[in-house]
């Protein structure tokens, strides 16, 4: 998977006005058509959702809350015992996910932007608690990132087979000292862009790369990284896959492996904002990962999903991502050499901050859209002209 592919797109979405879609429309894909049903809207900054066994959809709003869709409608009272949030700039509640055992133990995770020890400053952090009768109880800080800084929090989250948590944290737009080699990202004795492994209760793995290392973050499973926005472990080969923010140009698609450093200022294919100067010493190095797949211009990748359903049978084992500033889904093909097809879907229907799969096997959006919907849309597969 060494192999990088360039971006060769097939623009699908047949919708390219304003954000919002006709919910009749019938969009043409190369593979399925489909169209799309509003499930929720009336939300504010929508940043994730997790289905839970019973039916409902959890969604976290930046501002601060975690809502509940239920029967098709959103609750209007929020999920009460979250956190203090940090709702400034980009930071607020971010991901949530469910406990591989929810089903019996009711615990499920939140990342957010914490509070620092003064008005302007913050970092990444993860809390565990319970859900019941809509309410958590037992809220636990499991993981307190070491970063300071602005934006760029990660805060992704997600479980592999073994029942281990990852978490990603961004570089918190943190210049680097000096040299690139000396950014606060290829340091690890801060967690600055990292993703990181931990138990479920937040206690360190024996087998972390860097444990037992003097002056290192014994979470950090990989380094370089600049924002990670979309996490995914693969449902059959339990690879953990990654998207990252570039900067104007240079998002990337990363197959993650314990203990690699992915470049992060070093090495990379964007370039400064605005002005297109160059950030990077050059695209490659010998001690660091390229990425699998990147995209120059950027979409600004956010949410990541590695299709497994029955509803779109010809897309399992792709990968989609979304687009905020594309305002689009990216569908990636993966190949025996690297990703060998790239196609757009629902272009202009408003930034997608996240993908997810349902256990309907459709694909579910997060649009987070500054000039139109707000809301949780589905992808609906249509058969022989119907759904």
């Amino acid at each position: 998977m060494k192999q990088i592919t360039a971006c060769l797109i097939i623009v699908a979405g047949m919708c390219c006005a304003a954000p919002g879609y006709a919910q009749d429309k019938v969009y043409r894909s190369v593979l399925h058509d489909y169209t799309l049903e509003t499930v929720a809207g009336g939300l504010e900054h929508v940043w994730s959702m997790a289905f839970t066994p019973g039916g409902d959809i959890l969604v976290t709003e930046r501002p601060g809350r975690l809502r509940i869709i239920r029967d098709g409608q959103l609750i209007e009272e929020p999920v009460q015992g979250v956190p203090e949030v940090f709702a400034v700039g980009q930071g607020g509640l971010l991901d949530v996910v469910l406990h591989p055992g929810f089903g019996q133990n009711k615990i499920l995770y939140l990342s957010f932007a914490r509070p620092g020890p003064d008005s302007s400053s913050s970092t990444t952090a993860v809390v565990r608690a319970r859900l019941e009768n809509d309410r958590l109880s037992g809220v636990e800080e499991i993981f307190v990132a070491d970063t300071r800084g602005r934006g760029h929090y990660g805060s992704r989250l997600a479980f592999d087979k073994e029942g281990y948590l990852y978490i990603t944290v961004g570089d918190r737009q943190a210049p680097p000292k000096g040299d690139l080699e000396n950014h606060p990202a290829q340091d690890l004795s801060n967690h600055h862009g990292t993703i990181n492994r931990i138990h479920d209760d937040g206690r360190i793995p024996s087998d972390n790369p860097f444990v037992g290392r003097d002056d290192t973050r014994a979470e950090i499973w990989s380094y370089g990284h600049r924002n990670q926005q979309g996490l995914a472990v693969h449902p059959e080969t339990n690879a953990l896959w990654a998207i990252e923010h570039g900067p104007q140009g240079g998002d990337e698609l990363n197959r993650i492996k314990k203990g690699l450093n992915y470049g992060w200022p070093v090495i990379g294919y964007g370039v400064n904002y605005g002005s297109g100067k160059a950030i990077h010493e050059s695209t490659h190095r010998d001690e660091m990962e390229q990425p699998v797949h990147f995209w120059v211009p950027s979409i600004a990748t956010s949410g990541l999903l590695i299709y497994n359903g029955d509803q779109f049978p010809e897309w399992k084992g792709n990968f989609f991502v979304g687009g905020l500033k594309g305002a689009q889904l990216a569908r990636l093909t993966p190949g025996k050499s690297g990703i060998e097809k790239e196609e757009t879907l629902v272009q202009g229907i408003g930034r997608i901050r996240d993908v997810r799969e349902g256990p309907d096997g459709y694909i579910y959006l997060a649009i987070d859209d500054n000039k139109g919907p707000r809301s949780i849309v589905r992808m609906v597969p249509v058969v022989n002209g119907r759904n």
